[in-house]
């Protein structure tokens, strides 16, 4: 395996440094929206949707409202010049409502381990794409409304 340039160096830590402002612990949403450059943008591939600006921190801290004990594990991370890849799982027990695109699932008490793929590409050290992969379904499967999902939402 090669060594890291400076660049990617940097990117690991910005990548890092961004995970903890989107901890439920250490939640810092204004600091997690301005690792973004301008013009950059968070895509959250499961729920089909982009967000730009201000809007990037809003899965933070609906993620932090649903499990006031979110946090990430690392599997692996590479970086590449400009982009870096982190392979995690996301950790936490369901104490508060799940905002989804197609309803709000209520508190289950339910803890979740859900595999994820991070891509990031950066310019100029600030992050310009963010497109999350989350295994939704291992999710709703882990909060035990999979089978049952129409009727899980609140309307």
């Amino acid at each position: 395996m090669k060594a890291q340039t400076p660049q990617e160096a940097a990117n690991e830590q910005t990548i890092r440094k961004l995970y903890s402002f989107a901890n439920a612990t250490t939640k810092d949403t204004a600091g997690f929206v301005a690792m973004f450059g301008n013009g950059g943008y968070f895509y959250d591939v499961g729920a089909g949707k982009k967000y730009y600006g201000r809007d990037i921190g809003v899965t933070v801290d609906n993620y932090a409202t649903a499990f006031p004990d979110m946090h990430r594990d690392f599997i692996s991370l590479y970086t590449a010049a400009d982009v870096v890849v982190v392979e995690l799982t996301l950790n936490g027990t369901h104490k508060g409502d799940l905002d989804l695109p197609k309803g709000v699932i209520p508190p289950t008490g339910r803890v979740m381990h859900a595999p994820c793929f991070y891509f990031f590409h950066f310019k100029y050290f600030k992050i310009m794409s963010f497109h999350c992969y989350f295994a939704v379904p291992i999710l709703l499967d882990q909060l035990v409304v999979f089978l049952n999902l129409q009727a899980s939402f609140k309307h």
